[in-house]
């Protein structure tokens, strides 16, 4: 394997080239803070010929994953981006997308959905998306989030998958902070994604289709959603087929969970994104103090890796899960909930703490992480708690 020569570059940046190399045929996108430079970066790439991408600069987040549809439908390869109040704006096409099973591949630069407004990082955004139907993978780093973008189309298009793909990145902290980064080769890339084959397009006049079709009364509905669940629960094996394939040819490793220290840990905490890099951080600390800690970071979150995530946390006396986001209403917050229903599931009764943290980019500190280490120790806490927030 030919050694690449690394360079500084953003979250956005990464995800705008890996597009670029997936070359897709249609680029629908509406410009929104922190995911501007994604879309501005590829629209110059248009500009510039280095890639034949039809790019449609709409008038509306709406209108951008409506036309993605149509040009999935149609038989092309399609990828958009948004964030915050776009991906919101969105969510009536977001069932759509994944009802008529198109192979979208969506950019979303992580954001606090107002109000009040607040265009500063968290997960709020795309947990409000987490049950449509669409594949989800977080990144910790600018690195990660190119790779997850070139994973995302072949799993996308995989004849055995045919669903959208979510890819997530943290406003500002990935979006927009310059990271070292490596990029493969363009061959590399295009031979690895490969020709998109679509199986049903509309332009396909030979043999006509329809798509998006009335299914009233009766067993209809309820057997094309069947499928669509097992589709996208099925398809955690291919994304790990297929993320272990760019694994062999990058050198860099691949797991739908990230488990850090998990082996001997008697506590662990389990958290999504960048700032697992602050947990990982204390967590060696503590260890040079003798205390055995481990951190989880699920890479995918949709579908939920529930038997991977039981095995990583299996040998666990305490967790704590730090979510980005709330789920109000609900006594736990959506990461903690899916964690507890995965343990629920594999038979181990291990308590689960409940944290907040870093809603609208507040800082996840170092003080805050080994709190949570602290009172996992001393028994975890009895309800959910807001990191950094005074009583």
């Amino acid at each position: 394997m030919a050694e690449k020569k690394p360079f500084s570059a953003t979250g956005n940046q990464m995800v705008a080239e890996a597009i670029r190399q997936a070359k897709p045929d249609v680029m629908a996108a509406y410009p929104i803070t922190p995911q501007t430079t994604i879309v501005e970066t590829y629209d110059k790439f248009v500009a510039d010929g280095r890639v034949h991408t039809e790019y449609v600069p709409v008038e509306s987040e709406h209108s951008a994953l409506s036309a993605c549809i149509g040009a999935s439908a149609a038989g092309a390869r399609v990828a958009t981006a948004t964030s915050s109040q776009g991906l919101a704006y969105m969510w009536e096409e977001l069932h759509i997308a994944s009802g008529m099973r198109c192979p979208i591949v969506m950019a979303n630069a992580n954001r606090a959905i107002s109000a009040p407004i607040n265009i500063h990082g968290d997960h709020s955004d795309v947990m409000g998306a987490r049950d449509t139907g669409w594949i989800m993978f977080f990144a910790e780093t600018a690195q990660e989030a190119y790779d997850n973008t070139v994973i995302a189309f072949r799993v996308a298009e995989d004849p055995n998958v045919l669903l959208p793909v979510i890819t997530s990145l943290d406003g500002f902290v990935t979006t927009h902070a310059m990271d070292v980064c490596v990029m493969e080769d363009d061959e590399t890339v295009e031979k690895f994604v490969g020709e998109y084959k679509p199986l049903y397009p509309l332009l396909d006049t030979e043999h006509p289709v329809g798509h998006g079709m009335f299914a009233t009364l009766g067993p209809d509905y309820m057997k094309m959603k069947r499928i669509e669940r097992d589709v996208i629960t099925n398809s955690i094996d291919i994304i790990e087929k297929h993320g272990k394939e760019w694994a062999e040819i990058t050198g860099r490793p691949f797991d739908l969970v990230d488990a850090w220290g998990c082996e001997d840990a008697d506590y662990i905490v389990v958290c999504l994104g960048s700032n697992a890099g602050n947990v990982r951080f204390e967590a060696r600390k503590l260890r040079e103090e003798g205390k055995k800690v481990g951190v989880v970071r699920p890479r995918v979150f949709r579908p939920f890796p529930e038997k991977q995530i039981a095995e990583a946390c299996k040998n666990a006396k305490g967790i704590a899960v730090i979510d980005r986001s709330d789920s109000f209403g609900s006594p736990s917050a959506p990461l903690a909930l899916e964690v507890r229903n995965a343990l629920y599931r594999a038979g181990l009764n291990i308590p689960v703490s409940d944290y907040i943290a870093g809603l609208g980019g507040a800082d996840i500190t170092l003080d805050q992480i080994k709190q949570v280490y602290t009172e996992l120790e001393q028994g975890g806490n009895s309800s959910l708690t807001y990191l950094g927030v005074e009583e």
